[in-house]
């Protein structure tokens, strides 16, 4: 199962600037910091696994729900509505392709409660000096992929993520300054024609 064009890319350079020193974060940090918000909206920038760029905004609802909403021309939505991740095609008659959120990586970062100092959670955590990036993926279900995120320090924030899925596709995911503690509502995390979606083709 591939998630089209919604997670995975060539490496992107942080467009912000970054400080020229700091401190390696430690694991216990940056649950906490992923812990310290349940909403959040803000930019982002995607590349994709075949080069192409995308632009737009995001919303963060924990646990289980985003919505990536894509800038004209693309117009396309990215919803996880708790259970499921849909891919909404506005040109398109067809249903959302429909996707189980557990089966991705970005469940790592939805959870109620991230905690990555779970064993085997975490496969790399290094620092270039500037940022701190750690390799997760689910410990039980290595198959379904892992997700890199990268972050800065003092405050710590969350700059980018890079998801590999299941198939070796990779998809960048480059932030903006994130917003925290805004009001969302749950309507915004609904997949249209939610009832019709069925589970993708192999």
């Amino acid at each position: 199962m591939r998630i089209k064009s919604i997670f995975p890319a060539a490496a992107l350079c942080l467009a912000t600037a970054l400080p020229a020193a700091a401190e390696k974060l430690s694991l216990g940090q940056i649950s906490s910091y992923l812990n310290s918000f349940s909403t959040a909206s803000g930019e982002f920038t995607q590349i994709n696994d075949d080069g192409t760029i995308s632009t737009g905004e995001i919303y963060i609802k924990r646990p289980g729900r985003v919505r990536f909403e894509y800038a004209p021309p693309e117009r396309t939505l990215v919803i996880a509505d708790g259970d499921t991740v849909g891919i909404v095609d506005p040109k398109s008659n067809t249903d959302p392709e429909a996707y189980p959120l557990h089966r991705t990586p970005l469940k790592i970062i939805l959870a109620r409660n991230v905690d990555l100092t779970r064993e085997r959670m975490v496969t790399g955590h290094a620092s270039d000096g500037k940022t701190t990036t750690i390799r997760a993926q689910d410990p039980k279900n290595p198959e379904y992929g892992s997700i890199e995120l990268v972050f800065t320090a003092n405050p710590v924030e969350l700059r980018q993520w890079v998801i590999t899925d299941d198939t070796g596709g990779r998809t960048t995911v480059v932030l903006g300054d994130l917003e925290t503690g805004v009001r969302l509502a749950n309507k915004q995390f609904v997949i249209p024609n939610r009832r019709n979606v069925g589970q993708p083709p192999d």
